[in-house]
């Protein structure tokens, strides 16, 4: 060993050279970045591949599906005979019977003498309502062409012009004075569906209900197999499909059928006899 040291040296006492230390510290803090960075692109690959959830304010826009009652009026354009096809159907737990009048001419009628002509006609329901106090006829109605009755207590209308029936809602209709030129026919009556909207009434108790509807671009009847308020009747008719739609008389109301094959059947009470100003639409073959 040296003794001559000198001052510009310096003695290192010991034996061997100390290694450098592994740097564990920085090997784990990549280790734990790189699994951060691996969690974070699974789920971003996640989130892109998975279905998008559906917001409260975007909800999926679902085509509009065919009524089952749309492939059924089809049908009734292959009917030639002369008559009235019936449907059942049930709408919002409400049962409901559709009459549809095929190959035969609609009119209105007055008085109880049109219920003889059973051979003829195929389908028969009361139309206009009968005023309390004088038991005239209530709101505007043109028979054959000649006014009976004026006023606009219900907005509802139907017409019958040319062997042709429009019903719809207004408050004055050019089809009142058409009706009288043409010879036609026209009555008032509650609206319950205009152009597909249903049409609120002050009538809230419940009876038999039944109207005279604008379907799949065809004219029928349809009545309630239970008592039902008028609300849930028009809404029932909306959700089938109905265009316009106005009341007929219900309840215990004069009906009367008859199919394709000449089978008649009677509805409502026949043996009241008590209004002669009582009015029908009627469907003759």
């Amino acid at each position: 060993m040296r003794e001559d040291i000198q001052d510009t040296e310096i003695r290192i006492i010991g034996g061997t050279t100390p290694q450098p230390r592994f740097p564990w510290k920085w090997v784990l803090l990549g280790v734990v970045g790189v699994a951060i960075v691996a969690i974070i692109l699974c789920l971003t690959i996640k989130t892109d591949t998975a279905e998008d959830e559906q917001g409260v304010f975007e909800q999926e826009v679902v085509a509009p599906q065919p009524h089952p009652l749309q492939a059924w009026i089809a049908s009734l354009d292959t009917v030639t005979a002369a008559g009235t096809v019936i449907k059942d159907t049930m709408v919002n737990d409400i049962s409901l019977r559709i009459y549809a009048p095929l190959n035969a001419t609609p009119r209105l009628e007055i008085g109880y003498g049109v219920l003889k002509d059973r051979e003829h006609n195929i389908l028969l329901f009361q139309a206009a309502d009968i005023r309390a106090d004088n038991k005239k006829i209530v709101g505007a109605f043109v028979l054959r062409g000649q006014p009976l009755s004026w006023g606009l207590s219900k907005k509802g209308y139907c017409a019958i012009i040319d062997n042709q029936i429009t019903v719809g809602t207004a408050d004055n209709s050019s089809l009142f004075e058409e009706a009288t030129e043409k010879e036609g026919y026209f009555f008032r009556q509650y609206s319950l569906v205009d152009n597909g909207q249903l049409v609120e009434s002050e009538l809230k108790a419940k009876s038999i209900r039944r109207a005279l509807c604008e379907l799949e671009g065809k004219i029928v009847v349809v009545g309630t197999q239970t008592q039902e308020s008028m609300h849930d009747f028009a809404q029932a008719l909306v959700d089938i499909g109905t265009t316009n739609a106005i009341y007929l008389v219900g309840s215990t109301a004069i009906g009367w059928s008859m199919d394709t094959e000449g089978n008649g059947t009677k509805m409502g009470l026949w043996d009241a006899r008590a209004y002669k100003n009582i009015s029908f639409i009627v469907w003759s073959k």
